[in-house]
């Protein structure tokens, strides 16, 4: 195998003769590239033949892999395949798939290894892999970074013996585990959105297989996204999720992003439910049952998990962690929690609900379920029982992959000099500067904002709430986005308040 290069641009003979891997795809605890300008086809038999390598090295000679639906993924999963093989390993193919499915094929195949062709929720352009040597765990920093040494320095380590093998139907053998045990009193009616994503052809069939009343909005698979990027944190969905909830009168939307590994919520007012206040709701229908329960959320997730007087009551011991699908889902297998609950609408939920990983459909099972439990509440009530909080989705400026955790961390010494020195911001003292991924700065009245780097694109992460207002919510904002300001490598936001 021929040495990664950095420097190539497509449509030239050079382009046909090398691997093109850029450095900034190996991100903390995946990999992404915009396919083509940072990634090659030859590139991808590089990633494979180093991650091969890699996963040989842990004792897992064993890899499932899939691919989601986007017009470049079969192409790209082939030589990844390609390269796994070359390496020496035994791969198993469950075709195009949803992410969760191919996590589950690591338990339902024997597959120690896993590793998924995916871009999840970003644009098209992006491809990607999501990657774990230890079911149901993926890569975490260290062993990301050991794959980039590898790949890069052309590390890898040719070995006879690797096999491939094709599993005819594995969608209908997951459709059935996901689904076995569970059957709703009464037929919920639920839009279920997909944007024209890899999940329209899972998300669907599972929810009616548990006896709900499915109505499909954008669920038929078109791998150039028509409508709008499936992604159920964007204002974009959410807003048509709410307009197919009042157009048919459902009692909510459940949406699924890209590659069904994540899932958010319209209630039945048309009224969006971000993720971390889906999971204090779990958390209390799921502690009801499991009293004591540990639960784990992000950094960007609402303060009620502190405050909430029922999760009190259940003695609830919620742990806030690092942000990425990576570190929660590890934590929560570290904690053995119940389970663990990410803004972004990743859950992962250990037995009896699952198998440790994310999956938007059991997290969606496990909505239906909990309104099934609600004797006849409607979501909307669930949702007006909690604490009240003003809070904002996540919102992205963009900022260049080589800057971006530089510009964090002099915003952070920033506010952490405010404290020291006993300043104020909106006239309030800070009470607390969390820095476990990024900064986290609370006010004396539990008013909070959150700035991290993003972990897969080139960009910084910016959550606000307030319990008190929403004037304070967006003046918590206004403060922390002129502080960004300052800083000329700092864009343009996806979305803002």
């Amino acid at each position: 195998m021929l040495k990664p290069r950095s420097d190539l641009r497509p449509n030239t003979f050079e382009n046909e003769l090398y691997p093109l891997i850029t450095p900034n795809g190996f991100r903390e605890y995946d990999a992404r590239w915009l396919f083509g300008k940072e990634l090659n086809l030859l590139g991808v038999q590089a990633l494979g033949f180093g991650l091969g390598t890699y996963f040989l090295s842990q004792g897992a000679g064993r890899v499932a892999t899939g691919h989601d639906y986007r017009s470049y993924s079969l192409s790209i999963k082939q030589a990844l395949t390609l390269g796994l093989m070359q390496a020496g390993m035994e791969v198993v193919d469950v075709g195009v798939c949803t992410t969760p499915v191919a996590y589950y094929a690591q338990f339902a195949l024997d597959c120690p290894a896993v590793a998924m062709v995916t871009a999840s929720h970003n644009e098209n352009g992006w491809t990607g892999v999501k990657m774990g040597a230890q079911k149901p765990l993926t890569f975490g920093p260290d062993e990301m970074n050991a794959l980039k040494d590898i790949v890069l320095n052309n590390k890898g380590v040719a070995k006879a013996g690797g096999k491939y093998t094709f599993v005819e139907n594995f969608r209908e053998q997951y459709l059935e585990a996901v689904t076995r045990g569970h059957k709703l009193s009464r037929p919920i009616k639920v839009v279920v959105a997909t944007g024209n994503g890899t999940a329209g052809a899972f998300g669907p069939e599972a929810l009616r297989r548990i006896g709900a009343e499915v109505i499909e909005a954008d669920c038929e698979l078109d791998f150039t996204f028509p409508k709008y990027n499936p992604n159920p944190e964007d204002l974009e969905m959410l807003h048509i999720m709410a307009d197919a909830v009042k157009a048919h009168g459902a009692e909510l939307c459940i949406g699924l992003d890209g590659d069904g590994d994540r899932c958010g919520l319209v209630d039945d007012k048309g009224e969006e439910i971000f993720a971390d206040k889906t999971g204090v709701l779990l958390a209390r229908d799921m502690s009801a049952k499991h009293p004591g329960a540990t639960f784990v959320v992000d950094v960007k997730s609402t303060a009620i998990y502190t405050i909430d007087p029922v999760l009190k009551a259940n003695g609830v011991k919620v742990d806030y962690w690092k942000t990425g699908h990576s570190y929660i889902k590890r934590r929560t297998a570290e904690l053995k929690a119940l389970a663990g609950f990410e803004k972004s609408g990743h859950y992962f939920f250990n037995a009896p609900y699952g198998r440790g990983y994310d999956d938007g459909i059991v997290a969606a099972i496990a909505v239906l379920e909990m309104l099934d439990h609600a004797g006849g509440k409607k979501l909307s009530d669930l949702e007006a029982s909690l604490p009240k909080t003003w809070s904002s989705p996540t919102m992205s400026p963009f900022c260049p992959d080589a800057d971006k955790y530089m510009v964090v961390k002099e915003i952070t010494a920033e506010y952490e000099d405010i404290k020291a020195t006993g300043g104020k911001i909106l006239g309030q003292d800070i009470v607390s500067v969390v820095t476990v991924n990024g900064v986290r700065v609370t006010l004396a009245d539990g008013t909070w904002c959150l700035v991290r780097a993003s972990s897969n694109k080139p960009s910084l992460v910016v959550v606000v709430e307030s319990p008190t207002s929403s004037v304070l919510m967006h003046d918590i904002f206004n403060d922390l986005n002129a502080r960004l300001a300052k800083h000329p490598e700092v864009g343009e936001y996806d979305q803002k308040i």
